[in-house]
């Protein structure tokens, strides 16, 4: 998905919220300031606009949810404006008939229908013009300059690659910037395109070898590359899928995790809630041992480790569990590694963990700073673990998938096993875990971790 259409996407669900609060409000002045002063009315209307609002909130929060419903959120598939305003007109009769029937039920004398009828078609005009406005902002900011715009790759030189490549160039907002176009390319030709700063490869060739498919979308995974295609081409579809379209072709995204669009989102929303509850609940436990580590040893109490995470290097934090030359030391202590089975560093009886340091490991406590790390976005709560720049450079190409998404502060890994578990099988875990995420998901290992802390000792 395009960073553009991610941000604008997220941007209408706010933007739908103060439409339809508009739409009640205006409904009000016109029922109560205009309409009144041409047209009596039978029953005198005591509805103050302070009590009125509120009841507007909830009416609003109906509408939304019957918006959701109708797909008016869905990130997988681009509408057009008839379509968008056929939905938008669906959904908010729905909406409208729930609120009939609940002042039917309640038996209420509701004196005014032109308040309902009149937030039901104002509401609709509102939403659509707000959307409209939406467009054109997102057409302007890409055209004008360029927001979101991905650097994409045509493979193919039939007539359907050349009426894409075609409409691309012709429609600057439309969100890609074309940067080559090969008709039948080996891998070491794509990959010259990496310099180039290449983002997205689309297949658009009905001949392409249908062995050399998988070659190109395993190319795409591993270099962290959108892979869309024309459909027939591709047999594997998996519900991981979203669909954009090009003049009249479908083009079709497989995505590498569900992790995207709405998942995202939600993900990040994790992620801050997390920070923020685990900084300000778990503070006096952090000021305890950080006294206790300043009054032990020598050196700071907080260390700054580099990790990668997404293929971006940063800082990890950590209270200083170690001498204050550890990492001078690690040359001497390499003939001693227990992990010979990958490119991590591991010894069980560390010489360089202090008295202190044995106990904040033991219960993770030595971890605590990372919800700093979760607050800012270097790493999410959960997510493969973060491995040094040297252990990376290690990678084969096999494991470099795992870095397609932000590392986390634990993962489904670090629950599944002791921390000896054998790097394949923490490959394999984090890989089903890029490929079936879900917020679920997420919660579940952040549960098992909390039991895990308490139950396993083999980071002491």
């Amino acid at each position: 998905m395009k960073k553009s259409d991610l941000f604008f996407n997220v941007t209408r669900l706010p933007a739908d919220f103060l439409m339809l609060v508009g739409a009640g409000v205006a409904t009000y002045v016109l029922r109560t300031r205009i309409l009144s002063a041409f047209r009596p009315v039978l029953f005198t209307f005591n509805l103050p606009l302070s009590q009125y609002i509120y009841l507007v909130l909830f009416v609003s929060i109906l509408f939304l949810a019957a918006y959701a419903m109708s797909g008016l959120y869905s990130m997988k598939i681009k509408m057009g404006k008839a379509e968008e305003l056929s939905k938008i007109a669906i959904a908010s009769s729905a909406g409208i008939m729930a609120v009939i029937v609940a002042i039917f039920l309640r038996q209420e004398l509701f004196n005014s229908r032109f308040l309902v009828m009149g937030y039901w078609f104002l509401a609709i005009i509102f939403v659509f013009i707000g959307r409209l406005i939406i467009r054109l902002i997102q057409r302007y900011s890409v055209s004008k300059y360029g927001f979101g715009t991905h650097r994409v790759l045509i493979v193919g030189s039939d007539e359907v690659a050349n009426n894409i490549g075609q409409n691309i160039r012709s429609d600057p907002a439309c969100g890609y910037r074309i940067i080559g176009q090969l008709a039948s390319p080996e891998i070491l030709e794509v990959s010259d395109y990496m310099h180039r700063g290449l983002e997205e490869i689309i297949l658009a060739d009905s001949n392409y070898p249908t062995e050399r498919i998988a070659e190109l979308v395993d190319f795409c995974h591993e270099n962290h590359l959108v892979f869309k295609f024309v459909p027939n081409l591709y047999q594997t579809l998996t519900s991981n899928f979203s669909i954009d379209i090009i003049d009249k072709y479908p083009i079709i995204e497989l995505k590498r995790t569900p992790m995207d669009g709405w998942g995202k989102v939600a993900k990040r929303s994790l992620d801050i809630v997390s920070g923020v509850l685990g900084l300000i609940l778990l503070s006096p436990v952090l000021g305890v041992f950080a006294f206790a580590i300043k009054w032990g040893t020598e050196g700071p109490v907080f260390v700054k480790l580099k990790r990668i995470s997404k293929n971006k290097s940063f800082d990890l934090y950590k209270l200083r569990s170690m001498v204050n030359n550890a990492e001078e030391l690690k040359p001497y202590l390499q003939q001693f590694n227990e992990r010979s089975d990958g490119p991590l560093f591991k010894i069980k009886e560390d010489p360089r963990v202090t008295s202190v340091g044995r106990f904040i490991r033991k219960y993770r406590i030595d971890e605590l700073p990372q919800f700093w790390n979760i607050l800012k976005g270097d790493i999410s709560l959960v997510g493969p673990r973060p491995h040094q720049p040297d252990e990376i450079a290690k990678y084969e190409k096999r494991h470099r998938k795992v870095l397609a998404i932000k590392a986390g502060a634990t993962g489904l890994a670090q629950v599944s096993g002791s921390s000896d578990l054998p790097f394949d099988r923490e490959v394999a875990l984090d890989s089903f875990y890029i490929e079936n995420w879900s917020l679920l998901l997420d919660l579940k290992i952040a549960i098992k971790t909390i039991f895990k802390v308490f139950k396993d000792r083999s980071a002491a």
